[in-house]
């Protein structure tokens, strides 16, 4: 009976510990995975500081750019692509009298944005270089805008009223939305990193018309705040705004991209516009991503807490397993001086030991389910949203709890299986 009470409490301390520590898991897997697995290492970020020691961070440049340097990178085209892009917000009007106007957000982008980020398309698609250089109102829109506005029919040609201006739709799009939201991060805001993507997007030649500012400024003043009343005087002035991403193909590339980045900034500097030595940077998105820390502290923090209670967990379990195979003592002795070898003592203790895994790794499942379900209770919703449990979490459960209990009964079998069998024979 106590062999069965030691068994059962092995079982649900295995079930709770690895359970706890898949919870985690799923939303630590949720909030740090590659947002563009098959581009991610070839999609670059391009710094300049423009705004100095006093102002940048810690010496490295702003994540941002000014208006200034990312027209200056645009007009320059040193790569295959590039896109410059900011988010902002947009008053929406419909015709239909029964949809209210309101208040949507997205993004002011260049041509190069739907090809660069592989932007699925539900009807029609983006617009040309030709429209940026026109300026022309053109627009592109959500799935879920389309289908508020236009019930999800085909609105390609049909007209949207933006902040009182009429932009021609030339696509919709299908179910898009990266996370975290990577792209615009700098201009929308990095503890923004979890919402979803914006519902418009118009060409940022045409927004910056319009006197549109982004959602997110960095200005090199005590403020650090942005004066628009002048309009082009802050285009024009040191404000970072601007999110800029390069397309580079190869190394050899990335190192003439980078070269002419320092080029640029010593010109600059030459020019007597930058008062300090070219300080530029260039990271990929699969760099860039752990530098910017987008993924919220609380769900690493969550998955070092969980792994140090699966530690505790598995100290408590070895030392249940050495009481239970010691309490069979005189049966491993008898084998013994019957001919069993020792191997076959472990290979019994470490296939019950496996047994007791999978089912602590069933129990834990269904707890893994429950927490997964439960996890509102415990982050933000942003966050809670993205967690779920597919088959590869369910199965790694199970995994971790076998291996985690054979683990675990690796000490208490070698002890069992060193038992002298005259010992036991005298004693009985």
């Amino acid at each position: 009976m106590r062999s069965k009470a030691l068994t059962t409490l092995v079982i649900m301390l295995l079930a709770f510990g690895v359970s706890a520590c898949m919870v985690s898991y799923a939303v630590f897997r949720a909030t740090t995975s590659d947002p563009l697995p098959a581009r991610s290492s070839h999609l670059y970020i391009p710094q300049i500081d423009n705004v100095g020691a006093a102002y940048n961070n810690e010496g490295e440049p702003i994540e941002t750019l000014s208006y200034i340097d990312a027209m200056a990178l645009w007009r320059a085209r040193k790569a295959s692509w590039l896109t410059l892009l900011y988010a902002t917000k947009w008053q929406v009007e419909s015709d239909n009298p029964l949809i209210p106007a309101t208040s949507l957000g997205g993004d002011a982008v260049t041509a190069d944005f739907f090809s660069m980020f592989d932007v699925p398309f539900r009807f029609g698609g983006g617009w040309t270089a030709d429209d940026d250089a026109q300026r022309s109102n053109v627009a592109v829109i959500s799935r879920h805008l389309n289908e508020t506005l236009f019930a999800g029919q085909n609105s390609v040609g049909r007209e949207i009223r933006l902040d009182g201006q009429l932009f021609l739709i030339g696509g919709v799009l299908e179910d898009w939305n990266p996370r975290p939201r990577f792209f615009d991060a700098g201009s929308h805001g990095t503890v923004y990193a979890f919402d979803d993507a914006g519902d418009i997007y118009i060409p940022f030649t045409r927004a910056t018309d319009m006197k549109k500012d982004s959602t997110f400024v960095y200005c090199p003043t005590a403020s650090r705040q942005s004066d628009t009343s002048h309009w082009d005087a802050y285009l024009h002035s040191e404000c970072d705004r601007i999110d800029a991403w390069v397309e580079l193909a190869t190394p050899v590339d990335v190192d003439r991209y980078r070269e002419y980045l320092r080029n640029y900034a010593g010109e600059q500097q030459r020019l007597g516009r930058f008062s300090w030595a070219p300080n530029i940077r260039l990271r990929n998105l699969t760099d860039w991503l752990p530098y910017w820390r987008l993924s919220p502290s609380t769900s690493t923090l969550s998955m070092l807490v969980s792994a140090s209670f699966l530690l505790i967990v598995l100290v408590n379990v070895v030392g249940l397993m050495l009481a239970r195979f010691m309490r069979r003592a005189p049966e491993i002795g008898i084998r013994r001086a019957l001919g069993a070898s020792r191997v076959t003592i472990y290979g019994q203790f470490l296939i019950e030991a496996a047994t007791m895994g999978f089912v602590g790794g069933l129990f834990g499942v269904a707890l893994t389910l429950l927490g997964v379900w439960g996890a509102e209770g415990l982050f933000e919703p942003n966050i809670a949203r993205l967690v779920h449990a597919d088959t590869s979490l369910i199965a790694l459960t199970v995994l971790l709890a076998i291996a985690a209990t054979v683990v675990s009964a690796l000490y208490p079998t070698w002890r069992a299986a060193q038992t002298q069998p005259a010992w036991q024979i005298k004693i009985n």
